[in-house]
């Protein structure tokens, strides 16, 4: 029997085989089998197993499907039961013998056999096989996908910049005549109008779509390019495009037609992306009453041509057919394979639009006949099969309309193998397609979220091109796409960041309200244009203010839906195994830990939920922290670390703390204190064991916790001896333990760019060893959401994971945000808003899985965090709240509005108000001195 995530078909041995009923139920037992394998667990019986509209009546329908119950003919029984979901079409076709071996190679296909990209004649061959069998395998190649559990789309404003242009399509209402007296191009400040408001409802996308060329057709064209001070249209787009992304931060994505490559070059300086669709390249278009007849810019192949010039300019480009309008399914599998194969040769194809075309009053095409669902469908899985997983795939959700109010035609083109809906605008209607407006995102995202998936946010690029955005991205633009890009290179879509003081919810019963969009703050009337004349300029249109509606983005990272939050989306199968892994104490592989990190939906909630029981098994309902204070003794240091304000250069010594501290502190009822500095160009080792001397010679019982790994290799080099034993000399003057800073992120890909003259990984974890080895204990730390993603993250808990337990040196493990404010790496341009919320909860909550039963404290740094923000971090594995601090000087200098101190009450009111128990600890992990508690909760504030 030939699986095919869904379908059933017998081998012809079956066919031909005759059985009686033991036989008969054992063939059902292995269709049954086999599509449990596929991950279904229900199953409903049926008496009409040869006919399809016969069997619809009797069937009992079902979450999952069905199976035939009873006939004389098993091996018919089998051969025509396609097992189908409660949504799907009962009437559709059933596999028939003779395509049993193009089914043969859709499992191939499926499968991967042939890799991301099946040869052109395996795709010929299963082109004719039923819908149901193409959409099911096109499906399973979709849901490969890392981010196989969302559909995303992109919060964008439509800027029409004109609507005159050289070509006459014959489905074109967007195209209009320049008019004596009225404007061709909209103004600069007009466009502004719309691209802030934009901004105010929570866009990120700035989509230019315009007509071709309009001055090599009309002299009123050429005449207001002249008057504007340009003689393109492609010009004064540049100029607009700069505008809006310096005045609003908007993205431009630019849809300006057929261009050359110098206008396409021009035009990257300014945007994160560009489009053209190539449609057909069907000739009989071209023909005289085709749709492209006369129109000089749809010949297919001057658009060929841009998009090989958009490629060869390293431009993430956006490209697709429209279907329906002439052209057959051989055509349309052709241009699939053509873009295919400009794609493998140049990388630059974004996504796919897979674009339904839909008749118009007043065209020429008014009354042509528009393209089946069924014709969408089998263009989308066919689409999905030639490009693989990781090629996005778009069909726009207004042409599809949602008539019965429930979804199903939206559920059916996810079934289809689309990840994508599109830009959405809560503001500007689609200029193109001006009689089918925008689907509300609440009902979009409630169809979503039926089909088993969570509409996400995204950008106007996608996160490939973003995650190599030196490569693919003009300097320009990268700083605006960095603010608002996450970790997984989707929208932010998130006003927190760590070290903000800012008011954001983070119980977990508020949660989802996390992050709004104001979708809906600002909005055009949508009355406006939509019949009679067509507006032609936002002047004409009016801003009017939506207040009835806010969508917004949870803490899990997709769009949180008023009564249908999650319904319909389960626990991805991934996640469930990983997870069993994580019970059972086996260690992850870099992609599962990854997998992790990509958690959104109901996956975030349980990855959280499981680190949360884990630590509660572990640490049970305690939660400790220790009275300290940091003391900064320099920050002056020749390294020029991009994430670092702490740094003031070698000239500048005014942040200089003062050893002397420690006395002031035992005194307040501290156990420890931190001590950490710049590389001081004047300092050695012996400065390190001076200042080490001083501390204890003053407050003997003080636990010295010092000395980043950076400052042992600096100190062991300077006083040349080898790592081991300078630690030796600074354990035996008093010593206690080294924090687990310096680290950033355990990646020499990311430290060449972070802090290129800074210790690489290996040499970081030398140090770590070398002072486990002679029993000095340490921490360990990452400092995460800059420049970083999930893969590097992975790598860094693998490398924590596999020295502890060689070592078993490590007391704890502690998550550092970036604080991105005054990072010269953020000032430049060069990296993200510090993580999100949700990216700050995984790491704490992947942490503990992932280093369990090695490393058992986790701790939350109320200090990045806020105290609230690491108050959360408790119901995702944190069991330790770190240090009360009293005095914090580099995360202060970097911005953060907290740092000076969160004495003992305080620290402890946060606590109990979980529910949980507060314990005052040592560095060690041990019961604090009862003097020293007393101590710490009478001493006055600093």
């Amino acid at each position: 029997m030939h699986r095919l995530h869904g379908c059933y078909t017998t081998t012809s041995a079956v066919a031909t085989a005759s059985y009686g009923k033991s036989e008969h139920e054992s063939v059902l037992k292995s269709c049954e089998k086999q599509y449990r394998m596929a991950g279904s667990t229900n199953f409903f019986l049926c008496n009409k197993p040869s006919n399809a509209q016969a069997r619809s009546k009797t069937c009992k329908r079902g979450s999952a499907g069905f199976l035939p119950q009873t006939t004389s003919k098993p091996e018919q029984c089998v051969k025509t039961c396609c097992v189908m979901s409660s949504d799907d079409d009962l009437s559709m076709p059933v596999v028939a013998d003779g395509h049993s071996e193009a089914l043969k190679t859709l499992n191939l296909i499926k499968d991967g056999e042939f890799g991301e990209h099946p040869p052109e004649a395996a795709l010929r061959e299963v082109a004719n096989l039923d819908i149901c069998s193409l959409t099911a395998a096109a499906a399973f190649l979709r849901d490969q996908r890392m981010d196989a559990s969302v559909i995303t789309f992109s919060p964008k404003v439509f800027i029409p910049l004109t609507r005159a242009c050289r070509d006459a399509c014959g489905y074109c209402t967007f195209v209009q005549e320049p008019k004596p007296g009225q404007s061709v191009f909209m103004r600069v400040h007009e466009v502004l109008e719309i691209a802030k408001a934009g901004a105010a409802a929570g866009c990120t996308e700035a989509l230019f779509t315009l007509g071709d060329k309009p001055e090599l057709r009309y002299a009123l064209a050429k005449e207001e390019l002249a008057s504007l001070g340009h003689s393109t249209t492609v010009s004064y787009l540049t100029e607009v495009a700069k505008a809006v992304i310096e005045t609003t931060g908007l993205l431009p994505h630019i849809n300006a037609g057929v261009m050359s490559r110098s206008e396409i070059a021009l035009l990257r300086h300014i945007s994160v992306s560009q489009g053209l669709m190539l449609e057909s390249t069907s000739k009989k278009l071209l023909e005289p009453g085709g749709p492209h007849y006369n129109c000089p810019d749809k010949r297919p192949s001057s658009r060929l041509a841009s998009i090989v010039a958009a490629g060869k300019e390293m431009v993430p480009f956006t490209t697709g057919l429209l279907i329906g309008i002439g052209e057959s399914r051989e055509d349309r599998l052709a241009d699939l394979l053509l873009l295919r194969g400009l794609h493998q040769q140049l990388g630059h194809i974004q996504e796919l639009i897979i674009q339904n075309f839909r008749a118009k009053k007043g065209t020429v095409m008014e009354t042509a006949e528009e393209p089946s669902v069924e014709e969408l469908k089998w263009t989308i899985a066919m689409a999905r099969l030639t490009f693989g997983p990781s090629m996005s795939i778009q069909v726009p959700p207004n042409l599809t309309p949602d008539r019965a109010g429930e979804g199903a035609q939206w559920k059916t083109l996810i079934s289809a193998g689309i990840n994508d809906w599109g830009g959405i605008s809560p503001l500007t209607k689609d200029w193109v397609n001006p009689e089918a407006p925008w689907p509300h995102l609440a009902e979009l995202g409630a169809a979503t979220s039926k089909a088993g998936k969570l509409l996400v946010p995204r950008l106007a690029v996608y996160p490939f091109y973003i995650q190599n955005a030196s490569m693919w991205l003009d300097s320009f633009v990268i700083k605006w796409l960095q603010a608002h890009s996450n970790s997984l290179g989707y929208a932010r879509a998130d006003n927190w960041s760590p070290g903000l003081n800012i008011e954001v919810p983070w119980d977990s019963k508020v949660e989802s309200q996390a992050g709004c969009l104001n979708v809906g703050k600002f909005s055009l009337d949508l009355n406006t244009g939509y019949e009679g004349e067509v507006v032609q300029n936002v002047s004409q249109i009016n801003l009017t203010s939506r207040g009835d509606e806010c969508i917004t983005v949870g803490m899990d990272g997709s769009i949180v839906l008023p009564g249908q939050f999650y319904r319909g989306v389960a626990m991805t199968t991934r996640i469930q195994e990983i997870l069993k892994k994580t019970a059972a104490e086996e260690e992850l592989s870099e992609e599962e830990i990854t997998n992790l990190f990509y958690s959104i939906g109901p996956d975030f909630k349980e990855v959280c939920d499981a680190a949360n029981k884990l630590r509660r098994c572990v640490n049970g309902e305690k939660v400790t922290y220790v009275v300290n204070r940091n003391i900064n003794y320099t920050n002056i240091c020749t390294y020029k670390c991009q994430f670092c304000a702490f740094s003031k250069g070698k000239y500048n010594e005014d942040l200089r703390g003062k050893p002397y501290r420690a006395v002031e502190a035992w005194n307040r009822g501290a156990t420890e204190v931190c001590m950490q500095g710049g590389i001081h160009p004047e300092y050695t080792g012996q400065t390190y064991l001076d200042i080490l001397k001083a501390v204890k010679s003053a407050v003997p019982d003080m636990h010295v916790h010092a000395f980043s790994p950076l400052e042992v290799f600096q100190g062991a080099a300077t006083l040349h001896v080898s790592i081991q034993e300078f630690l030796l000399e600074l354990k035996v003057a008093g010593l206690g333990s080294l924090p687990g800073t310096a680290a950033e992120i355990l990646d020499d890909d990311v430290r060449k760019k972070l802090c290129p003259d800074k210790i690489m990984a290996d040499q970081w974890l030398e140090v770590m060893d070398a002072a486990h080895s002679i029993g000095l204990p340490t921490t360990s730390t990452i400092m995460f959401g800059h420049i970083d993603h999930p893969k590097q993250w992975a790598r860094h808990l693998l490398h924590i994971r596999r020295l502890q337990k060689k070592t078993s040196g490590f007391t704890e493990f502690v998550p550092l945000p970036f604080v991105h404010m005054q990072a010269p790496v953020y000032l430049k341009g060069e990296a993200r808003k510090g993580p999100t919320k949700r990216e700050c909860v995984l790491m704490h909550a992947v942490a503990r899985l992932v280093l369990h039963p090695l490393i058992t404290n986790i701790q939350a740094s109320w200090v990045k965090m806020g105290p609230s923000g690491a108050q959360a971090l408790l119901l995702a594995g944190c069991n330790d709240m770190g240090g009360s601090l009293m005095n914090e000087s580099i995360t202060r200098a970097a911005g953060a509005s907290f740092g000076q101190e969160l004495p003992p009450e305080a620290m402890e009111k946060l606590i109990c108000s979980f529910g949980r128990l507060p314990q005052q600890r040592t560095t060690l992990y041990a019961d604090a001195p009862l003097e020293q508690i007393a101590k710490s909760f009478t001493a006055a504030r600093i």
